[in-house]
């Protein structure tokens, strides 16, 4: 056991993913897996690497206030007349994923629609900023949005009063964070939200027990110790790297999706076998999240689209019963969770369309 951490059932099995930590009951390892990838079919409708030729994109980085860079992709419609003050929608990628996954899709189908959109990066994730990588700092992510909003807010074909977020998945408890103290930001839309707090203490449907909760943090904090005196860094959950007879259906959903060439993308200076996965030390820190808390205070339009057979709805059901008006859901009908990534013949485009048209106007 010298080279390995046992960590209970708990862990994270994918984390955007965070279902994961009751679902995953395999062993941690400092070392990555160099396990084969099985790939499976593409499915049907999903287009993660879509390219308009109705937007132009630029890369652009800006300083949050942890004088740290974030990166991100700009698109702007071709037709957009930029002496003119314009809406804009900033875009958060899944938990453990970049922008490159998912968000860019969302931004360009936006962007088409007559929106100046930003898929960014969080800090430690992807092309921006951040040290060690692949680190967990809900508060850091919640600030890289108020950010995104000082960089659009002071371009002069954005109107500042008119700047939206959509978070996907776990960007969505992002930008409800970031929203309740930036009023900035007008309206809020999620997709298959995932409550990172909650996922982190409880699993699903309240799957983890107390036990489990001190197990895991007494590994994370002996882990401390391993890394500071200069040991390999250790990197729990995730998406697995192959598919076994007894892989969960969560983790198969995710793999479809992180595994195969669907949407699978590797940031320069990361590997295939480590994207998606958090660090051991700092994954703890989500049990300390509740951006739920006080959602009730943000009385700004709120959207939640969450699929009808989607593992996570009960983060998208429980954050609409404690929002007040104005609040809308959607549930997707035959949506799962990772389906509303990139299923283009899934995602409610028009009803994201006509949301943000209607409270940005």
């Amino acid at each position: 056991m010298k080279n390995r951490i046992l960590i209970p059932t708990l862990l994270i099995s994918a984390i955007c993913t965070t279902a994961a930590f009751a679902l995953d009951k395999t062993h941690v390892s400092r070392k990555v897996s160099q396990a084969p990838v099985q790939q499976s079919a593409v499915v049907e409708g999903a287009d993660n690497f879509y390219k308009s030729d109705k937007v132009t994109m630029q890369k652009v980085t800006f300083k949050n206030q942890y004088n740290m860079q974030v990166a991100g992709n700009l698109f702007i419609p071709k037709a957009l007349n930029q002496n003119a003050k314009n809406p804009a929608i900033i875009v958060g990628h899944p938990m453990g994923a970049v922008k490159e996954q998912s968000s860019n899709l969302y931004a360009q189908k936006l962007a088409e629609q007559g929106f100046i959109t930003l898929s960014l990066d969080l800090s430690f994730w992807g092309e921006s900023e951040g040290s060690p990588r692949n680190l967990i700092a809900p508060e850091i992510y919640a600030e890289d949005f108020s950010a995104a909003v000082d960089f659009l807010g002071t371009r002069p074909f954005v109107d500042r009063d008119r700047i939206g977020v959509l978070g996907i998945c776990g960007s969505g408890s992002f930008v409800i964070s970031a929203a309740k103290i930036d009023p900035r930001i007008k309206v809020v839309a999620t997709v298959s939200m995932y409550d990172m707090g909650a996922a982190a203490r409880n699993g699903l449907r309240k799957s983890v027990t107390a036990e489990q909760r001190k197990q895991m943090i007494a590994a994370a904090a002996e882990q401390r110790y391993v890394e500071f005196t200069g040991g390999e860094t250790a990197y729990v959950g995730g998406t697995t790297n192959e598919l076994t007879a007894s892989t969960d259906p969560v983790q198969r959903e995710f793999f479809d999706f992180y595994r195969t060439p669907r949407g699978e993308f590797t940031p320069k200076g990361s590997s295939p076998e480590r994207t998606t996965k958090p660090t051991l030390t700092s994954v703890v820190r989500f049990m300390n999240y509740y951006p739920l808390e006080r959602i009730e205070e943000i009385g700004r339009p709120l959207l939640f689209v969450t699929g009808t057979e989607a593992h996570s709805r009960e983060f998208s059901e429980d954050a609409y019963n404690r929002a007040v008006e104005p609040k809308e859901i959607v549930r997707v009908p035959n949506a799962g969770h990772v389906d509303l990534y990139d299923r283009v013949n899934l995602i409610p485009f028009d009803k994201l369309t006509s949301f943000f048209t209607q409270h940005l106007k």
